[in-house]
């Protein structure tokens, strides 16, 4: 999950740089989370499986635009990520189980 959120977020910053004509000389994004080791084995109802917080860095230079840029960038990147969208909402999933 925390590869998918900062590859998801490297692309549509690079996407967005792209079409907004900023030319990135440097990106870097890393994300780290913190959970519970506790929920993968079913410890008790009370303990998730999933991570309990997520932190993204974002490091990156821009050759032709300021810092005010580089943040509107990142944000707006941000908002439209899938993988963010879905991190911080909670997404109905369905399970279909098929035999033979």
């Amino acid at each position: 999950m925390r590869s998918a959120a900062a590859s998801c977020l490297a692309s549509l910053i690079a996407m967005r740089a792209a079409e907004t004509g900023v030319m990135l000389s440097r990106l870097e994004v890393e994300v780290d989370s913190e959970s519970d080791d506790r929920g993968l084995l079913g410890v008790g109802p009370d303990v998730p499986a999933g991570a309990l917080v997520m932190r993204t860095m974002v490091r990156l230079a821009l050759a032709n635009a300021d810092d005010a840029a580089l943040g509107d960038l990142v944000r707006w990147a941000d908002e439209h990520s899938p993988v963010n969208d879905a991190v911080r909402r909670a997404v109905p999933v369905d399970l279909a189980i098929e035999f033979g």
